[in-house]
């Protein structure tokens, strides 16, 4: 499976983004983030071109969680640059970025007073409640710091998608949000009008990530408009803003059929314009959070093939020189992914084997996967793993994070180094009596 804008050289080297990705092992040693800019690029566009030809207004907001980096905070088309952020890190790199704070939005089922302040401090446009306790402490450290809090609040709208169970969000049963089903929802809406230095400006869902189907959408949108109205009716506020979150999914092996991002646009837009005649009502202000849609196909990791162990009537095993610290996908959720030999992309698939990790642990990148004949020294192109590698990437076995680098039209540069093994000591310390 080839990706967009990749392609096979006359040398039968797989090219990214005009790159020869053997060179780029070669420059930049390997296990290796390769990003296509190009790529990242697009598929903001496409979001803003299809919501707008919909839904004039909409805001798309990029997903820090599924790939942040101060590159890529710049990679985003000025025109496209708002942003969701999870944590005191996203939002650190984001401010380190230069990136505009009246185009972030903050998130998290638990966000400590430090991150609270920070946020309010660099006036960020939006922070997301998520419980009755938060929007309380948000109301309390506004008036310390003699300012507004401009709140959404996080709704759980009970909507069950077919995705893997441990990326479902919007389900009643979750530790995010604040359920329809209960008077949870309206309580907390009601208590965000009531305190002091709020301003609720509307509300946001999440149902889960990786879908391949727009059906979820449309009934979360159909359920959170409903609740919308209510509040209307019971209060009178009326909602600016309703955020929808994100969870297009993408193509990880060939028969991976996901909506196309007009095709999820067609099916949000109509379901919001039903909704609202239906329930005579204005039209909110759309946003959406795509973030595995945008960076997901536009990065693939490559790994240099070492043991090769054929173990007679049972299995061979490719080790590579990278796995669970690189890309934990695949022990969290059982991820499959599509890979090729990169220094013989136009070989046929040929072999099965098992890829594994370097690890001291079981440490199985691919269960089964057919390879071209690999042989100790090939590289190995795993595609589509611009979303949730990088970001979820640990140190586990003390192994260093790989590098990133950023490729288009033919250009390569590094966007993230290479942790030394220097850096995995930094912040050790040695009690002086263990010295």
């Amino acid at each position: 499976m080839l990706l967009p804008n990749q392609c096979i050289s006359p040398q039968g080297h797989l090219m990214v983004g005009g790159c020869d990705t053997v060179e780029l092992a070669s420059e930049f040693g390997t296990p290796l983030y390769v990003l296509d800019e190009q790529i990242v690029r697009q598929n903001c566009r496409r979001y803003r071109q299809a919501f707008d030809q919909r839904l004039p207004g909409t805001e798309i907001a990029y997903a820090a969680k599924a790939l942040i980096t101060k590159a890529i905070c710049n990679i985003m088309p000025p025109e496209e640059r708002a942003l969701d952020g999870a944590s005191e890190g996203e939002l650190y790199t984001t401010l380190e970025a230069g990136f505009p704070t009246d185009r972030i939005k903050l998130h998290g089922n638990f966000k400590k007073e430090t991150l609270i302040r920070m946020a309010l401090e660099n006036r960020v446009d939006r922070i997301v409640a998520d419980s009755l306790p938060e929007i309380r402490q948000i109301s309390a450290i506004a008036g310390e710091l003699d300012t507004h809090a401009h709140l959404l609040i996080r709704i759980a709208p009970g909507v069950k998608t077919d995705t893997h169970e441990r990326i479902r969000t919007g389900q009643e049963d979750s530790k995010f949000g604040l359920g329809l089903a209960s008077s949870a929802a309206m309580e907390a809406t009601k208590l965000a009008l009531e305190l002091p230095c709020l301003e609720l400006h509307g509300f946001h869902c999440h149902i889960g990530s990786q879908l391949l189907h727009t059906d979820a959408f449309a009934r979360a949108a159909s359920a959170m408009m409903g609740f919308i109205s209510q509040v209307g009716a019971e209060t009178g506020h009326v909602t600016e803003q309703f955020d929808i979150g994100g969870g297009l999914g993408i193509r990880y092996r060939e028969d991976d059929v996901p909506p196309t991002i007009e095709k999820l646009a067609d099916d949000i837009c109509a379901e919001l314009r039903q909704a609202c005649d239906e329930h005579n009502m204005p039209m909110p202000e759309l946003i959406l959070e795509p973030g595995r849609s945008i960076v997901g196909e536009a990065g693939i990791t490559l790994y240099t093939i070492g043991v090769i162990k054929r173990i007679p009537g049972v299995r061979t095993y490719v080790s590579v020189d990278g796995g669970l610290s690189d890309n934990p996908r695949p022990s969290l959720y059982d991820a499959e992914y599509e890979a090729l030999i990169a220094n013989r992309a136009s070989a046929a698939p040929d072999v099965i084997v098992r890829v594994a990790g370097a690890h001291c642990e079981t440490d199985t990148l691919f269960p089964e996967m057919a390879l071209a004949d690999p042989q100790p020294g090939d590289i190995m192109a795993v595609q589509s793993t611009g979303a949730y590698t990088y970001a979820m990437a640990s140190n586990y076995n003390r192994c260093t994070k790989p590098a990133m680098v950023r490729v288009n039209d033919g250009d390569a540069e590094l966007i993230v180094s290479r942790e030394t093994l220097a850096d995995l000591v930094r912040q050790d310390v040695v009690p002086e009596r263990l010295g």
